[in-house]
């Protein structure tokens, strides 16, 4: 599957996210550069820029309106971002110049003439002007030089520059290496002094004076200015409190982004979000979930995910969260950089989204994204892998935690500690034992010492017999002489792999179409070959439900499927959660599904394979009502969905994990199961489509329910297989069809009878055989 851009699409797989500017890491807010950003005031929207290698553009504001305009039609492809007064600037990803539009026409620059053809390498936006730092983006010798200015009086209809307000010798001179703007100032580090200075008519009101320039971050809200420090990672901020108030104390953070009257921060270890100031809901804000990229408007903070690159947007309100319903999209993760990545950092490898037409994120390839690396996990993870050059830490959950390097961070014991733990329970345990073991001595013996006189002739004598307060065991049935051999039923639990994206990739030959064994509503199934010569599938999610399923969860049905263990399910071996791909790794069932058998081009199977695996594939299905916790609804019980294995045992496989609100939703999902597996039987028995154009009626059950019920189930017997010597067995697998396919779902039979009924169509088979 082609890797999905940033237009109007969903996505198909994520990764771990952050912005990065060209020698350091930038934040966003009013006025900062970064690959997503936000316009203020009455027309706020918001743009990002794609994940698609092109860094192409898509805009979106409230009700997501302007997602409806192909904006990358009429907006060139930009290398950063910065947001305004209604308004957005870009640094442009082919040539390094400036382009400014708003939400009325995307085809307009704002750009003064002036301006339009010089080259910047950052760009900051503010209220209504616009400074950037002169250079190319490309290069990272020209990363550090002066700044251009203009304003922008967009009541006019056009840009107009003006020199008074925001130019003046200094700033036209200085090398800046670090540059924002709000409401009239924009602030930048200086080169040579490293001191944060700003200018403007407002500058002074910021009340920024020989600061040190020892910040990785720069975000500007409308009056204020804030920086993340580089040797403790904190927050500090200068000007108007009210928009900051007080910002985490001794809380590490790696970027920034500022709104109307708060701040939201991405912390340094788990890359979870916090906001703080007066106008934010702490509610909407996201939990447990990563973002490395984020940008605020007036009322709403929009982020792309760590998990999956997907736009995720919260707000000062409930209303507001509402109304911004970001387009599904894959955005790009940080800004592309000419310049080597540091320590701390990855550069983002294009490599691992497994799409062969995408060698780069970047417009040119040799620019690449650093981003910095997670040090920890959120709550309930633990950190599976290191950081590495080209890839992130991997957080897995504590459910899967099976060694001393993560008992720690998931509160696991320790063996000693445990051994310990056990020795004190033990001897709890025996000091309960031994006080229970002695009342019931003082029981029975004061039973025995005075017992019940009970006066009784016998042979004319009278005797004396103790009554002892013990009950008599009750009678077992005799075992049936001739019992038939028990039907083997084996339940049993496994250790579930973590697997590496690089391992499955080369085991399936990079999810080449060769390897592809199946579509399903999932995403693709591939056939793979371990290291070790095992034959496995590998079933690879698709964007539909990477994006209606959080990674919260993914984990929580991940945890379900680990304990799922069966005969007759397709078991899970393990899984993969690198960069965002979601990947389960099954048993291979080499004879294929049983669809293909009845309707494809696969063998066709005889009566006794056909009985066995209707009752083997009610063993599994029964198996997920009853004999798992909380019980399982499969959903979309069908022929496709039953493989079988290298025994020609049946196999469910597919199944969905879904929680009932009520005990009456679970009832019912699971008579609609069973109705399900009623269409499954017919198939059996008839060989027939469940639904065939070329069939009057073309329905399975339309056609053979009238004959089943005026006694005619023979007549829709597969005539292509030779029909045994007796055929009651089939004639009761039609009956009991019948059952299944009841109108009322309160008559039809649970799948614990089901079991039983065909168990024994099966043996009388095989009686009769």
């Amino acid at each position: 599957m082609p890797l999905q851009k940033c237009y109007f699409l969903p996505p198909i797989s994520s990764f771990f996210i952050v912005i990065s500017s060209l020698l350091f890491v930038t934040a966003f807010g009013y006025g900062s550069p970064g690959p997503i950003a936000a316009a203020f005031g009455e027309n706020e929207f918001f743009c990002a820029i794609d994940a698609g290698g092109e860094q192409q553009v898509i805009c979106w504001d409230k009700t997501n309106k302007t997602s409806s305009v192909p904006t990358f039609d009429f907006v060139p492809s930009m290398a950063s971002l910065s947001g305004g007064e209604g308004f957005l600037c870009g640094i442009t990803a082919n040539n390094s110049q400036a382009f400014c539009w708003d939400l009325l026409d995307f085809g307009i620059n704002l750009v003064p003439k002036a301006f339009r053809y010089n080259s910047y390498s950052q760009i900051a936006a503010g209220k209504s002007h616009v400074c950037a730092i002169k250079g190319s983006y490309f290069s990272s010798s020209n990363d550090f030089s002066n700044v251009d200015c203009w304003e922008l009086d967009r009541s006019l209809g056009k840009s107009n520059f003006t020199t008074s307000s925001f130019s003046n010798h200094y700033v036209n001179n200085v090398i800046v290496k670090n540059i924002v703007s709000g409401d009239g100032f924009s602030c930048g580090i200086a080169k040579e002094t490293s001191l944060i200075f700003c200018w403007g008519p407002k500058s002074s009101n910021l009340g920024i004076f020989n600061v040190s320039s020892e910040f990785k971050v720069l975000v500007s809200g409308k009056n204020s200015i804030c920086g993340i420090s580089e040797m403790s990672g904190e927050v500090e901020c200068w000007g108007d409190s009210s928009e900051f108030g007080l910002p985490p104390h001794g809380t590490p953070f790696i970027s920034l982004s500022a709104g109307g009257q708060r701040f939201c921060g991405i912390r340094e270890d788990d890359h979870e979000i916090e906001c703080w100031g007066r106008n934010i809901n702490v509610s909407s804000v996201p939990k447990a979930s990563g973002f490395l990229a984020i940008a605020s408007s007036d009322s709403m903070t929009c982020g792309v995910r760590e998990v999956d690159l997907v736009l995720n947007c919260w707000g000062a309100n409930e209303q507001s969260s509402l109304d911004y319903s970001p387009p599904l999209q894959l955005c790009s993760p940080g800004v592309c950089s000419s310049s080597s990545c540091t320590d701390g950092k990855f550069a983002f490898n294009a490599s691992i989204l497994n799409e062969p037409e995408l060698t780069s994120l970047c417009a040119q390839n040799e620019l690449q994204i650093c981003l910095p690396c997670g040090t920890n996990c959120s709550v309930g993870y633990f950190p599976s892998s290191t950081c590495t050059a080209n890839a992130d830490r991997i957080c897995t959950p504590c459910s899967l935690c099976q060694s001393s390097s993560c008992w720690d961070v998931c509160g696991v014991l320790s063996s000693s500690d445990s051994q310990q733990q056990d020795q004190q329970e033990i001897k709890k345990l025996v000091v309960i034992i031994g006080s229970s073991v002695l009342g019931c001595l003082l029981i029975f013996v004061a039973c025995c010492v005075f017992p019940r006189i009970i006066k009784k002739r016998s042979e004319g004598k009278g005797r004396i017999q103790c009554g002892f307060c013990i009950g008599k065991p009750v009678a077992e049935a005799d075992p049936n002489p001739n019992p038939l051999p028990p039907l083997s039923l084996t339940t049993f639990v496994g250790e579930t792999q973590v697997y590496r994206l690089s391992e499955l990739k080369d085991a399936t030959h990079g999810f080449k179409e060769f390897s592809e064994l199946g579509r399903g509503s999932f995403g693709f199934v591939y056939k793979a070959v371990l290291p070790d010569g095992r034959q496995v599938a590998v079933k690879r999610a698709n964007a539909v439900t990477i994006i209606h399923t959080n990674s919260r969860d993914f984990e929580a049905e991940l945890e379900i499927l680990c304990n799922v263990k069966h005969t007759n399910i397709v078991n899970l071996l393990g899984y993969c959660a690198e960069m965002g791909e979601r990947l389960l790794v099954y048993e291979y069932m080499p004879h294929g599904t049983l669809y293909d058998h009845l309707h494809g081009d696969l063998s066709p199977l005889g009566w006794d394979l056909r009985l066995k695996i209707a009752f083997q594939a009610s063993r599994g299905l029964e198996y997920l009502h009853n004999g798992v916790s909380p019980p399982i609804i499969h959903r979309d019980v069908k022929t496709s969905n039953i493989l079988l294995d290298s025994e020609w045992g049946a196999r469910i496989a597919d199944f969905h994990i879904v929680s009932a609100t009520t005990d009456n939703d679970l009832s019912g999902n699971m008579e609609d199961d069973v109705y399900n597996f009623g269409i499954v039987l017919l198939e059996i028995l008839s060989g027939r489509k469940a639904y065939d154009r070329d069939c009057t009626p073309p329905g399975i059950v339309e056609w053979a329910l009238p004959l089943i019920k005026r006694g005619k189930a023979a007549a829709i017997i597969d005539r292509n297989i030779a029909l045994p010597r007796n055929v009651e067995p089939l004639l009761k697998l039609a009956d009991l069809a019948e059952l299944l396919l009841k109108e009322n779902p309160s008559e039809r039979p649970s799948m614990n009878n089901v079991v039983s009924s065909l168990e024994q169509i099966v043996k009388c088979e095989l009686i009769l055989s």
